[in-house]
């Protein structure tokens, strides 16, 4: 039988493993565990038993041994149907899974099991945003914020639950609230400024990364956000500074260090990372059409003109495979569905860009993926394959247009477009051909594309100097460029 100091051992015993498990020492906690098994095997109290089940389930998911963890917990709940702690941590499981209902199911019951708790209403109402329910999660999120004002999580569920029902004047008052409980939570500052960077208001990014500096929150992903809103204001020299403290605090982040290297304060790489792109990107999906429809783009209506000029001069009534690259959220793909085509395929770095191209039922099959990494595993071939404003994240261009070529059937053509670098004087091999500009993108100079072009194994069809859209009143200027195979891979 258990003794009163058995159990007064193995509860300090049982602390200490989850003290372990929170600082992510998990070897240390399953050495306690053992301990605790040890201090009367086979004769455990049921409470001991259900605290060890739990801590294991954490160290499993913490390992990402998810189906381990999820047996563990099936065989803990129904031996304990009780525990909200346990259906908690299952809907967890279940949620990283993609078992929304299940997930959903078991938040749920542990609102019930514990209605004095508020994580339970806060774990629900962020379910509730995955499953587009976003009155319910509302309502879930203001009861647990109310219920438990220092629940960061809440906060920022609730803001994100408003901002995603196009509320965006109630997802700012509900970030303000919180940071004015919690200055110095970090997440509740970058949640702030991401909210107003997708609402392209970057005088409030502003406002929120230096009032965030001025508390001493110290975050590279804050810095980063405040200097690429100085940049977006033509603020340059004060988003150098942002960019130089982010990079002291991150010095290996790929989005930190790209958007340095648009500040010039690093050696240019040759391409955006993929990281710097799905960060941008995902964030930027909801408002991505409405924002470039603002700007007067003109890229997608570009690509399908040049995939009009393909059909009239090749002896062809139809397009036949078709890739399109960087698809984003669909645009170009819209403006190519109603040509005669044999198949649609787009991939893209975001999830978030992908969902929406999705929801348009256009494309054939779509692939999430870096661009360079997709082409490099692919087997198939496509006759056309389009790029409308993704090649101005290379700076290398050979590299790139020498992985389509390898897709490409003989008389495949590929069709892009670049941003337009100045000219100063004639390319030679002491330029690279591109920059890297405050905003993150790449420009190319014009001979440089045809030199880059023919070093790939492709031939110029045609280029067309063209406005790609307006930023700050200005024109941007860029090139449509279509080029095709004409040699064999031999």
């Amino acid at each position: 039988m258990t003794t009163t100091s058995d159990t007064s051992r193995g509860a300090r015993l049982l602390h200490q493993a989850h003290r372990f498990v929170q600082s992510g020492r998990f070897g240390a906690a399953k050495a306690v565990l053992a301990a605790v098994r040890r201090t009367a095997p086979g004769d455990l109290e049921a409470s001991v038993t259900f605290e060890i089940d739990e801590i294991d389930a954490r160290i499993a998911i913490a390992e990402g041994q998810l189906p381990q963890a999820a047996a563990m917990l099936d065989r803990a709940i129904a031996q304990y149907p009780g525990r909200g702690s346990l259906h908690m941590l299952r809907a967890e499981v279940r949620a990283h899974t993609d078992d929304m209902p299940g997930a959903v199911a078991d938040a749920a019951d542990a609102v019930i099991l514990t209605p004095g708790d508020a994580r339970p209403k806060a774990m629900l109402g962020l379910m509730m945003i995955e499953i587009g329910e976003l009155a319910d999660a509302i309502a879930c999120l203001r009861e647990a914020t109310r219920d438990a004002p220092g629940l960061a999580a809440a906060w920022r569920g609730l803001a994100e639950a408003h901002g995603r029902a196009g509320d965006h004047a109630a997802a700012a008052e509900v970030l303000r609230t919180a940071i004015a409980r919690a200055p110095h939570d970090t997440g509740l500052r970058v949640a702030a400024m991401m909210a107003a960077m997708r609402r392209r208001d970057f005088i409030d990014v502003i406002v929120h990364g230096q009032s965030a500096r001025g508390d001493g929150v110290a975050d590279a992903c804050a810095l980063g956000l405040l200097g690429h809103a100085l940049s977006q204001s033509n603020r340059h020299q004060e988003a150098a500074e942002a960019y130089q403290d982010a990079l002291r605090l991150a010095p290996e982040d790929p989005y930190v260090r790209h958007l340095v290297r648009a500040a010039g304060l690093l050696p240019d790489s040759e391409q955006a990372p993929a990281e710097y792109l799905e960060t941008v990107f995902d964030g930027y999906a909801e408002r991505f059409e409405q924002h470039l429809i603002g700007l007067g783009y003109r890229v997608p209506g570009l690509i399908r003109q040049a995939a009009q000029a393909i059909l009239r001069s090749g002896g062809t009534n139809r397009l036949g495979d078709v890739l399109d690259l960087g698809c984003g959220t669909g645009l170009a793909g819209i403006m190519l569905a109603d040509l005669p085509s044999d198949s649609l395929v787009g991939v893209d770095v975001s999830a978030n860009m992908l969902a929406q191209a999705r929801d348009k039922g256009i494309y054939t099959r779509l692939e999430q993926g870096e661009i360079g990494a997709f082409l490099a595993s692919a087997t198939e071939r496509w006759d056309l394959v389009v790029a409308a404003d993704v090649l101005c994240y290379f700076g290398d261009l050979e590299r790139i247009l020498g992985a389509v070529r390898r897709h490409l059937p003989m008389g495949g053509h590929i069709v892009f477009t670049i941003e337009l670098r100045p000219e100063t004087a004639p390319y030679d091999a002491t330029d690279p051909g591109w920059r890297l500009g405050a905003q993150g993108r790449y420009s190319h100079r014009h001979d440089y594309v045809t030199h880059s072009i023919a070093a790939a194994g492709l031939e110029l069809v045609a280029t067309a100097a063209e406005v790609l859209r307006f930023e700050g009143g200005a024109e941007v200027a860029g090139l449509l460029v279509t080029a095709t195979k004409v040699a064999s891979d031999a």
